[in-house]
C-alpha cells in the first residue's frame, strides 16, 4: 500500500476521461478487476468512468455484489457533486456486473488483481485465470511490494503479465506505476501503459526491483524522521513541523504513516529491506516495530504516533518563545539556497553587514554580535566545529518557509542561542530548536531522497523524469528528487551523505557510486568549460596585441 496524502474519502474523478491511444484497449472491451476492497474499488471505478464494460469478482460469496452498489452510491455522489451528469451515471452503472464465478471473466481484455498480499495465493490465482482468458488478454497486478516477476513465474504466458501499481484513493490520485516483469513483453507494457493513460492517469514506466519507483525512492522519508526520533533530537510533532513547514511536504513522515497504517508502512519497509539482502540503507525502525506491536496502528486503531479521537487534542511541535533579535549581523561569504535570508533580515530591520571574500573550500555563514556562527546543515554535528555554531536545517524555500529548525552546538551560550532564535522570528519564521544531529532532518532527508533517486535511474528502475513524476504525484513531494538535487548541486548532496558517513560508518548513508560519478561528471564538465574560457581569453588578448602592435 501507498501512500494517501490527499483526502481518502474523496470520490474526485474524471467525468470522461482522454481519447484512447493507438495501443490502449478499446473502451468497448471488459475490463476485470479480481478483489472488492479499497483498492479494488478504486480501479473498477477508473475503468468505468472511462467508458468500458467492468466485470467485479471476488472469491468471498457476495462481496462483488456490495461492491457493485457500493460503486453505484459512488457514482451518485458525483453527480451530486456536478461531476458526472446523470446519464452518464446511468449508462455507466449498466455496464457494471458482478461476476460469481471466475469462468464470467473469459472474455475480459484486461484482468487486474487487488487480492491480499501474498505471493503463493496470487500465484494460484493467475494460474487459474490463464486457463479461463484468451492467450491475448493482458493479465496485471496490482500488488505494490511483491515481485512482478514472481507471480508471473509460473504462468504459461509469462509475456502477458504486467503490475498496474495504482496508488490510493485510485480514483483520485493520478499515478499508476506500469512494471514489467522479467519476462514482460513490450508490447504488453505499452499496451498497459496507453490504457492507463486514456484513462486519464499519468503513468510512469519501471523494471520490476523491490518498491518499484515510490515504494523504493521514499524509504528515507520515513527512515530518517524515526532515526532522528530514536537518537532523541525531537519528537514527532516536531519532526513532522520540520518536513512540513521547512521542507516543502505536504505530511510528515509521522502523520502520513498514521494514515496508512504502522503495519502497513513497516510491513514495506521490511519487504523492501528483505528484498535487498538487508541493505543497511533500508533497515527498518525498531521504535516502528514496538509500535505496532503495541497495536497503535495509526488512525484506524485510534492511536500511532499521535492519539484520534473525538476531543482529541494533537500535540504542538516545539515552536521557540519570542526572543529580541541581534540589532546587527554579518554575513560571510555565500549562503547559497539560503541567500534570500539576507533580504529578509534587512527588510525587518536588522543591520547586515556583508563580508563577501569567501573562504576557499569554506562555506559562508552568518556571524552573530556573540561570535556564535550558523552555518547550513552539511551532514556534519555542530559540536564538530572549533567554535560555538548552531546549524540551520535545509528549508525547500527559504523565503517562503513557515518554519527555521536549528540544531546549536553544546558551546553555545544560552543568549547566543536566543539572538539566532531572535534573528529568524524577525524575519517572520517559526522557531524549533532540535537537539544536535548530524545533518539535522530536511537536510539528511532530501540528500537521501536524491541519492536513491540518482541510484534507481542508474540501475534502469527507471528514467528521471518518471521517477520525478513519480515521486510528485504519488506521494505529492514539494519536488522531484533529482530536479531537487539539481537545485542544490549533486555536490552538496554528495558532501551531505559522506559527512553522515563519516558520522555513521554502517554503509548506510554510504554515498552510492551513481552520485559520485554524477559530480565527477559534473566537476570535469566544469573544468572543460573553465579550460575552453581560458583559452578564448588568451586567444582574446592574442588578438588584441597583434592589433595593438599594427
Amino acid at each position: 500500500m501507498t501512500a494517501n496524502v490527499s483526502d481518502p474519502a474523496s470520490d474526485a474523478t474524471p467525468a470522461t476521461a482522454p481519447d484512447s491511444g493507438a495501443d490502449a484497449l478499446d473502451r468497448s472491451r471488459t475490463v476485470a478487476v479480481v478483489g472488492t476492497g479499497t483498492m479494488g474499488q478504486g480501479i473498477a471505478q477508473v475503468a468505468l468512468v472511462a467508458g468500458h464494460p467492468v466485470r467485479l469478482y471476488d472469491s468471498a460469496p457476495g462481496r462483488a455484489e456490495e461492491a457493485v452498489a457500493a460503486l453505484a452510491a459512488r457514482l451518485d455522489r458525483l453527480v451530486q457533486k456536478g461531476r458526472m451528469d446523470a446519464a452518464g451515471r446511468d449508462a455507466a452503472v449498466a455496464r457494471l456486473h458482478a461476476a460469481r464465478e471466475l469462468t464470467e471473466l473469459a472474455d475480459a481484455a484486461l484482468v487486474v488483481e487487488a487480492i491480499v498480499e501474498q505471493l503463493p495465493v496470487k500465484q494460484r490465482l493467475f494460474a487459474e485465470l490463464e486457463k479461463i482468458v484468451g492467450d491475448d488478454t493482458l493479465l496485471a497486478t496490482n500488488t505494490s511490494s511483491l515481485s512482478v516477476t514472481a507471480i508471473a513465474g509460473g504462468l504459461r504466458l509469462p509475456g502477458r503479465f504486467v503490475g498496474l501499481h495504482f496508488f490510493n484513493p485510485a480514483p483520485l490520485l493520478p499515478l499508476v506505476e506500469v512494471v514489467s516483469g522479467f519476462a514482460t513483453d513490450d508490447s504488453a507494457a505499452t499496451r498497459a501503459y496507453e490504457t492507463a493513460k486514456s484513462w486519464g492517469k499519468t503513468p510512469v514506466r519501471c523494471a520490476d526491483t523491490p518498491g518499484f519507483i515510490v515504494n523504493r525512492i521514499a524509504r528515507p522519508f520515513y527512515a530518517e524522521a524515526l532515526r532522528v526520533y530514536e537518537e532523541g533530537a525531537a519528537d514527532p510533532a516536531t519532526i513532522d513541523a520540520a518536513l512540513r513547514e521547512s521542507g516543502g511536504f505536504r505530511m510528515g513522515p509521522f502523520e502520513l504513516t498514521d494514515l496508512i497504517g504502522q503495519d502497513v508502512n513497516e510491513s514495506v519497509t521490511r519487504s523492501v529491506w528483505d528484498s535487498f539482502f538487508q541493505d543497511p540503507k533500508f533497515t527498518p525502525s525498531l521504535a516502528q516495530r514496538r509500535l505496532v506491536e503495541s497495536a497503535r496502528l495509526g488512525r484506524k486503531s485510534g492511536h500511532g504516533w499521535f492519539p484520534y479521537g473525538e476531543g482529541v487534542t494533537a500535540p504542538e511541535p516545539h515552536t521557540a518563545p519570542p526572543a529580541e533579535p541581534p540589532a546587527s549581523v554579518t554575513v560571510q561569504g555565500d549562503l547559497y539556497q539560503a541567500r534570500a535570508l539576507v533580504g529578509l533580515f534587512e527588510e525587518s530591520g536588522i543591520a547586515v553587514e556583508r563580508a563577501d571574500d569567501a573562504v576557499p573550500g569554506y562555506p559562508g555563514w552568518i556571524e552573530l554580535p556573540s561570535g556564535t556562527r550558523l552555518f547550513l546543515a552539511d551532514g556534519t554535528a555542530a559540536d564538530d566545529a572549533e567554535m560555538p555554531v548552531v546549524h540551520i536545517d535545509l528549508a525547500l524555500d527559504f523565503a517562503t518557509c513557515e518554519r527555521i529548525v536549528l540544531a546549536p552546538a553544546a558551546t553555545v551560550e544560552d543568549a547566543a542561542l536566543k539572538e539566532a532564535i531572535g534573528l529568524f522570528q524577525a524575519a517572520g519564521k517559526k522557531v524549533s530548536v532540535v537537539r544536535d544531529i548530524p545533518g539535522m532532518i530536511v537536510a539528511r532527508t532530501v540528500a537521501m531522497l536524491a541519492d536513491f533517486a540518482f541510484d534507481a535511474a542508474t540501475r534502469a528502475v527507471a528514467d528521471a523524469d518518471d521517477i520525478d513524476t513519480a515521486m510528485r504525484l504519488g506521494v505529492n513531494y514539494p519536488r522531484g528528487p533529482l530536479a531537487w538535487a539539481g537545485e542544490l548541486g549533486a555536490g552538496w548532496v554528495l558532501e551531505t551523505l559522506s559527512n553522515l558517513h563519516e558520522e555513521y560508518p554502517t554503509g548506510r548513508y554510504a554515498p552510492s557510486q551513481a552520485l559520485r560519478r554524477r559530480v565527477a561528471a559534473e566537476q570535469a564538465a566544469a573544468d572543460r568549460r573553465d579550460r575552453d574560457a581560458d583559452t578564448a581569453g588568451r586567444r582574446d588578448l592574442d588578438t588584441a596585441g597583434e592589433e595593438a602592435l599594427a
